[in-house]
């Protein structure tokens, strides 16, 4: 029987999000191992103006898309965006902003906002961080 959360289709979109095999390979896994605390950089892409620095205040996360590619923003201060992946190292569901974390609706997986780090549920890894910065009036990231 197939879960939900990690059906044909959704394991395919979330290969096409993840940097590496390895990333892949555990985004339908349980579990995750030590090395695993530090966020993966997503390599490539071309950078992308994802949305005007006006609809995203200090301290408040949004989503957005760039082409298939699904990401969580958080603005932590008047220069830093931070960007991820929005697919669950767990089982692959959406992970959604809350005012203080990003947070899995599927299983509960818990994710912080500046470092993407597991810090609750079934979910180990952290999500797949993607560079993003400040450009002028506009918030790019490179997916």
């Amino acid at each position: 029987m197939t879960s939900p959360c990690c059906d044909r289709r959704r394991f395919l979109h979330a290969s096409a999000l993840t940097a590496g095999s390895a990333t892949l390979l555990t985004a339908c896994g349980v579990g995750g191992s030590p090395e695993s605390a530090t966020p993966t950089l997503a390599e490539g892409g071309t950078w992308t103006d994802v949305m005007p620095l006006g609809e995203l205040e200090v301290g408040a996360s949004s989503t957005a898309e760039v082409g298939e590619t699904q990401l969580l923003l958080h603005r932590s201060d008047e220069s830093t965006i931070h960007a991820f992946s929005a697919v669950c190292t767990h089982q692959g569901c959406a992970v959604g902003t809350e005012p203080e974390r990003f947070a899995c609706p599927c299983h509960g997986s818990i994710f912080n906002l500046e470092t993407g780090a597991a810090e609750g549920g079934p979910a180990n890894d952290p999500l797949t961080r993607y560079p993003a910065e400040i450009s002028g009036d506009t918030i790019r990231v490179q997916a």
